[in-house]
């Protein structure tokens, strides 16, 4: 009986050495556009060596609330996605749930679809995409779209009918960087999002990305 309690006792001891291992191994395997960058890559990206700096809340108040309501939706910003979709994007990811990909991965990124002033990117009408994908999946393609002009950031929960599909690509080989150019969005000004959707190639996997920019 002692040694099989040792035994137990060592096999705890070496599941939990194992398991940082493994969820680096798991978070690192996937991506998201990282200019203009997504809400959870531009939480990680700006706190991550800091996120529990109090200054925060009022430097970067969204942030502020995402790091507060799950500190996994940053560290692991490149996971949102859904698996098996279909292509039906629209039934998966419900009015108001864009921007967490319909709360994927249990509602870890909840905290994406929070209304108010997310941190922008300052972009033109004409402006490049670049998203980094570790795992390399390739892509059948990426949708990008754009907020309608008239749409308010900062007080509306986002729903398809607000955005307006401004451009569609054909496949992508395996890469780690992937650049999607000629992404023109006329008559813009001021702050919007774009909300691209990344159809990997490996398997039926759907990234749902939302960045915020403001058109100057």
């Amino acid at each position: 009986m002692r040694h099989n309690r040792i035994r137990r006792a060592l096999t705890v001891l070496l599941v939990a050495m194992l398991m940082p291992i493994l969820w680096v191994d798991t978070a690192s395997a996937h991506g998201s556009v990282i200019d203009p960058a997504s809400r959870n890559y531009g939480c990680w990206d700006r706190w991550g060596d800091d996120h529990l700096n109090p200054d925060m809340q009022q430097q970067d108040p969204m942030c502020w609330q995402a790091w507060q309501d799950n500190p996994n939706a940053m560290w692991n910003w490149n996971g949102l996605y859904q698996n098996n979709v279909g292509g039906n994007h629209q039934a998966a990811v419900p009015d108001g749930r864009l921007c967490s990909g319909g709360h994927a991965e249990g509602g870890r990124y909840r905290s994406m679809d929070a209304v108010g002033p997310w941190k922008t990117t300052n972009v033109g009408t004409n402006f490049t995409i670049n998203l980094y994908d570790q795992a390399s999946h390739g892509a059948d393609y990426f949708r990008v779209y754009v907020t309608r002009q008239g749409y308010d950031a900062l007080n509306q929960p986002l729903r398809w009918s607000d955005l307006e599909l401004v451009r569609e690509t054909g496949r992508y080989g395996s890469s780690n960087n992937y650049v999607i150019s000629n992404v023109s969005a006329p008559g813009r000004s001021g702050r919007h999002v774009v909300f691209t959707i990344w159809q990997a190639s490996h398997m039926d996997q759907v990234y749902y990305i939302c960045s915020d920019v403001n058109f100057s």
